[in-house]
């Protein structure tokens, strides 16, 4: 369980939340500050997916919950933190795209658990 903590929910959760950041910093030399998270979000899903297909393996509900709620939890810490505080955006920061990366950073492993689990069970 220690090793699913500490690997799984907090390091791919921190290394996934610094991608994401580091892709605000690139697009924000190539599109309006009001549009970066459309454009960051669905590659940090994508990334989320490739992490959650190659890397992880969640395959009870529990762990998958568990999961979700530690990258929920550190997306909206670090994003609190390193991006409302210290860099104090104008516009505000809080918007629609931003809470549906936070619920697909909990939904997605909550997905993936449940497709593993189909695919075990329709496994001739």
């Amino acid at each position: 369980m220690y090793n699913f903590i500490a690997r799984d929910a907090l390091g791919w959760g921190l290394l996934q939340w610094f991608a994401g950041y580091l892709l605000g910093f690139v697009f924000y030399a190539l599109v309006p500050p009001a549009l970066i998270g459309w454009f960051v979000m669905p590659l940090a899903a994508g990334l989320s997916c490739l992490v959650l297909w190659k890397w992880v393996r969640v395959d009870s509900s529990g762990n998958s919950v568990l999961l979700g709620i530690i990258w929920s939890a550190i997306a909206i810490a670090c994003d609190y933190v390193f991006i409302v505080k210290l860099l104090n955006p104008p516009d505000g920061y809080y918007k629609f795209d931003v809470y549906l990366y936070y619920l697909l950073m909990f939904a997605l492993p909550v997905a993936a658990a449940w497709l593993r689990r189909g695919a075990i069970t329709s496994a001739p």
